[in-house]
């Protein structure tokens, strides 16, 4: 691309009022009244335009999104369509449980589970003819009603995307896409501003830091501004590791631009003029589109000397993590950034007065810095006005587990676990009954109904025995085990610590092996209390947050599942069935038809019987594999 140099504020409002036409158009297609015929007009495009987005996020991509806008490239051009109708490749929409998605523009026509083979139906009915696909509309699975776009879902009724205000909006590759949504007004207002000025604005709004630990981000842009040195630096932490989770992820892919605008922001705020952006490895798409918004970045004069014309310097460069948990925290983070062995280091001092390379450094996770860019432009109280008294703003979940509506969402803080669970995430799987909800990834714990209507915020969810974490948030339902899922994520802290102090990498293990004891039949009441009190002990003296709150699984677990734990204990049964050396299979003689097809699925050869005649099932040849149950076709198997 030719290099462009915006060398004053001026030429870039010019530049952004000559993007913005053409996507106000998909903006105003998503008011709840819809668009009219009058209104496109007044936008000065053309009334028979029409723009077809193609959810272009990790998920959908996995699905063949990227084949389904390459065929609708195709066969527009073959039907000589293409100066009518533009297919644009976008970031995540959310709604993961219903994609690929394709949603038509300005009708707003909201397409599920599109396959490549579908695109010709949509160009011949759709587009060309006026008449909806039907079939490919999303469906209520309560009623069986077809709903035909976005803003009547449920999934989408309660949400206000703030963090997410352009994924599934606009190309993410496209800077001319993101300068139409006012696309670095943010960072030439502040260039007019001073430094405190914004860093006041920050703190007046509330922000806190979304990466899990919940600091105030303007005490923390304030303390790096303040620490005396003449080199600093602006780190970015999109190391996002929690199993289920998927939020940076998300933003990264759909909307790199804002990142890049916050960042440079932050950089002028706290004196730093070179950003960092450390992102796993494992993220190639999100890491191609970073690649190519800080390259138009730079090319339009946004990075680099003189930034819009004015004195400030700032340029970014990505470094890649290996995919450590444990570098999710901000001084395992520098650490690896050094080269060194990722593993976190005693704080004081803090990274804003002494981090990578021994300059104050200001870290920030992704979903934080995406909130930035509206604060400027619409306002501390604009901000401070949404969420709870002392958690304000919106909060982005990755919604997960057994629940119906799988996907990314943003809502504000106060929000109650009910409304996210049954109303956006449409209620548990299968019509099973709701059991507890993991929120805060492997360092939160489990909430199970009680907790339903807790507004949901920093303080309320610590009080609560588990935490925001970074908003991982995994819906679980009645046929899971709690002490499995302890183990589960215990499992995953143990190889995933770095070992460097005792508690993470010694009590862990040992918490470990206490629940492995448990769910194999051999567990005490003694080990009951053996792992409150460990877990405590871990609590209290582990070196950095992943130690600290590892143990939160188990004991919230503990804490609202203690019977589960005493039936696995006294009784050597799990309610779950999960548990394979608890549980037993047995066959009812008087249903079972003596097919002989549990048998001859059987892979350890444990049911015996006669054609026509009842089988038998030796439990101790038996390795609970489950073939047989999910199999039978009279229901004669059944866990005990």
């Amino acid at each position: 691309m030719k290099s462009i140099k915006i060398d004053s504020i001026i030429k870039l409002k010019e530049l952004q009022n000559r993007c913005a036409a053409s996507f106000r158009l998909r903006e105003m297609s998503n008011q709840p009244q819809g668009i009219t015929q009058e209104e496109i007009a007044a936008l000065d495009v053309n009334d028979a335009e029409k723009y077809i987005l193609i959810c272009g996020g990790t998920g959908c991509h996995a699905s063949r999104s990227a084949e389904i806008f390459i065929k609708f490239q195709e066969i527009l051009e073959q039907k000589n369509l293409t100066d009518r109708y533009k297919p644009i490749r976008t970031g995540c929409f959310g709604f993961c449980e219903q994609g690929p998605i394709v949603k038509i523009i300005p009708d707003n026509t909201f397409y599920v589970r599109v396959s490549i083979d579908d695109v010709s139906e949509i160009i011949d009915n759709h587009l060309i003819n006026n008449n909806k696909v039907d079939r490919l509309l999303y469906k209520l699975p309560t009623t069986g009603e077809h709903i035909p776009d976005s803003k009547h879902m449920p999934f989408y009724k309660q949400q206000m995307r703030i963090a997410l205000r352009n994924c599934g909006m606009i190309d993410p590759e496209n800077i001319k896409e993101y300068f139409a949504r006012d696309g670095y007004s943010a960072l030439a207002k502040v260039l007019k501003s001073t430094p405190e000025e914004v860093i006041d604005t920050i703190i007046n709004s509330g922000l806190r830091g979304r990466g899990g630990g919940g600091f105030p981000t303007g005490l923390k842009w304030k303390i790096t501004r303040e620490s005396q040195s003449d080199t600093k630096y602006v780190v970015c932490n999109a190391d996002e590791g929690d199993p289920g989770a998927f939020m940076d992820r998300s933003i990264l892919e759909g909307d790199p631009h804002s990142i890049i605008e916050a960042m440079a922001i932050n950089g002028y705020c706290t004196g730093a003029s070179h950003g960092l952006i450390y992102i796993r490895a494992e993220y190639p798409l999100a890491i191609h589109r970073l690649q190519v918004a800080l390259q138009q970045a730079k090319d339009y004069g946004l990075l680099g000397k003189n930034i819009l014309g004015t004195k400030f310097c700032f340029d970014i460069e990505i470094r890649y993590g290996a995919g450590a948990f444990v570098c999710g925290e901000e001084t395992a983070l520098i650490r690896s950034m050094e080269g060194k062995r990722g593993e976190p280091y005693v704080k004081p001092p803090y990274p804003s007065q002494c981090g990578y390379k021994n300059c104050p450094t200001n870290v920030n996770n992704v979903e934080t810095y995406a909130n930035i860019p509206p604060i400027i432009l619409k306002g501390d109280k604009w901000f401070s006005s949404i969420g709870t008294e002392k958690s304000h703003g919106t909060k982005v979940f990755a919604l997960a587990g057994k629940i119906n509506n799988v996907g990314l969402i943003e809502v504000p803080m106060g929000t109650t676990l009910r409304q996210v669970i049954f109303d956006i995430g449409g209620g548990i799987k299968n019509g099973k009954k709701f059991k507890a909800v993991q929120t805060g990834g492997p360092s939160g714990g489990c909430l199970t109904a009680k907790h339903l209507d807790i507004p949901i915020d920093y303080d309320n969810l610590l009080a609560s025995g588990s935490m925001m974490g970074s908003g991982g948030m995994i819906v679980m339902d009645e046929d899971d085990c709690m002490v499995s899922v302890a183990k589960f994520y215990l499992d995953f802290t143990v190889e995933e610590s770095c070992g460097k102090c005792a508690p993470c990498r010694i009590g862990n293990k040992r918490l470990y092996e206490i629940l492995d004891r448990i769910t194999k039949g051999d567990g005490t009441t003694e080990d009951l209390d053996l792992l409150k009190n460990l877990g405590t002990v871990i609590k209290d003296t582990a070196l950095c947050g992943l130690g600290q709150t590892s143990p939160n699984p188990v004991l919230s677990t503990l804490e609202n599942f203690y019977d589960e734990y005493l039936a696995h204990v006294k009784e050597h049964r799990c309610p779950a069935h999960q548990c394979r050396s608890l549980t037993q299979y047995i066959i009812d003689p008087s249903t079972c038809k003596g097919c002989t097809l549990c048998a001859r699925l059987c892979p350890v050869s444990a049911i015996t019987g006669e054609a026509r005649h009842a089988h038998i099932i030796d439990p101790s040849t038996c390795i609970r594999c489950g073939n047989c149950l999910n199999k039978c076709k009279f229901g004669a198997i059944r866990v005990q």
